[in-house]
């Protein structure tokens, strides 16, 4: 009868890979962190640090799955750029295995302004890991020993632009679906899987560093990516186009635009653009703002807002963090003490309950509680030190992940684990 229970228990979604964070923003991809038994308050000295382990470049996030930590990152040793995927586990810092393949980038990369590693943050989906690298290699490994399954160079397979290519890929049944910005018409590529073979490709227009999310509505689920020309919603099995708003990104070039698309009911917010869905049919109109300017229509470059009770909460691209009614748009409220003032600032919110942690660009961790009446302020304590450059000033570009009651952060140089595991009570 025991025995009994517990495959029935292993059966039921969501239990096997509760405390799980396979892919970029969680679980389903939101920013939502659903483990019990964390910290009521962050403590005046610290969260105990479980380990820590020296990284190359890089500004994807780090994946935890069945026990392992996966992450991308680059080592530069001049001509050569290593490209890897390395395999840890999760709970001592040691790694397991690494799989690495070398690039030849041009001179310029080697310059300490230019000198960058992966942004797309891998997924992990029934034992294999999928990844991109920083030179547009899509990769396939066995979650268990690094191998490799299949790569695609989607640079050449799909003559991609020379720009960087940040969004993180997207698993949808048998499909990985990455934005791309490829040609021709290659703007979104679905691939099979388990083969990498081509199933569909649709759009041809840039890529921006958004990643791209599923959501229902309408009926119907809708893929919605965030491209320079567009927001478009498609039929995730084929790639067919259900409704498309013409708009222009934000950021220096013009594509640095990393909000994730965030749905709320009926509504679907993608940075500073809200669109009211509609119930019945795979269709949206914009709700606010009431202008095609893309600056209105940008909340903020580099962080993906939080929308919650008829209010979104969001830094703005200058460092201020705001509120704004969820219904029109207009500000309810601002502050200034979140993160440093400058172009760049960038604010990773993640839920836990009735609990809000915000991990910030200069590395800290903040507690928090939000309301559209005011930002208040629990808890605040520093996990890792900026190292990114911009405008001669430093950053940690990387969102955290969450997961076995720890926190999971990163920069350019290293990696660290820190629990947020609240005290039993028999602990002394």
């Amino acid at each position: 009868m025991i025995r009994t229970f517990w495959i029935l228990v292993l059966l039921i979604p969501g239990m096997l890979r509760a405390a799980d964070w396979p892919q970029w923003r969680g679980p389903n991809r939101d920013g939502v962190w659903s483990e019990t038994g964390i910290v009521s308050n962050l403590p005046d000295a610290g969260l105990p640090l479980a380990w820590q382990v020296p990284v190359g470049f890089g500004y994807s996030s780090p994946i935890i799955a069945d026990g392992m930590l996966y992450l991308s990152d680059l080592i530069a040793d001049k001509p050569i750029a290593h490209e890897r995927v390395r395999g840890f586990d999760a709970g001592t810092g040691k790694q397991v295995w690494v799989t690495e393949h070398e690039a030849t980038p041009p001179d310029w990369f080697f310059t300490s302004d230019q000198m960058r590693g992966p942004g797309p943050t891998p997924i992990i989906h029934d034992g294999k890991v999928y990844a991109i690298g920083m030179f547009y290699v899509l990769t396939c490994l066995d979650a268990r020993t690094g191998a490799v399954v299949w790569k695609r160079d989607l640079a050449a397979d799909y003559h991609m632009p020379p720009t960087s290519l940040d969004a993180s890929p997207l698993i949808d049944g048998d499909l990985v679906i990455v934005a791309i910005g490829g040609t021709p018409a290659a703007g979104v590529v679905a691939l099979d899987r388990r083969t990498g073979k081509e199933v569909w490709k649709a759009l041809a227009e840039a890529a921006t560093w958004s990643s791209p999310v599923i959501i229902s509505a309408g009926g119907t689920r809708q893929l919605i990516v965030w491209m320079r020309q567009s927001v478009t919603a498609l039929n995730p099995t084929n790639g067919a186009v259900y409704w498309r708003e013409p708009t222009v990104s934000g950021g220096t070039p013009g594509f640095a635009a990393v909000s994730t698309p965030v749905c709320r009911g009926n509504r679907l917010l993608v940075s500073g653009l809200m669109f009211q869905l509609d119930d019945t049919q795979p269709t949206a109109k914009v709700l606010w703002p009431d202008t095609a300017s893309g600056t209105r229509r940008i909340l903020s470059d580099t962080s993906t807002p939080l929308f919650q009770d008829d209010a979104i909460y969001s830094p703005r691209s200058g460092g201020s963090f705001v509120c704004l009614d969820a219904a029109t748009g207009q500000e309810r409220w601002q502050t200034n003490t979140v993160t440093e003032l400058r172009q760049g600032a960038c604010v990773h919110l993640t839920t836990n309950g009735g609990a809000l942690f915000l991990f910030t660009d200069q590395g800290d961790l903040i507690q928090a509680r939000l309301s559209p009446a005011r930002y208040t302020e629990l808890g605040r304590i520093h996990l890792i030190d900026p190292t990114s450059p911009l405008f001669h000033k430093k950053f940690v570009w990387a969102a955290p992940a969450f997961a076995n009651r720890n926190i999971f952060v990163r920069n350019d140089r290293e990696l660290r684990c820190f629990s947020l595991a609240a005290k039993t009570s028999g602990a002394k």
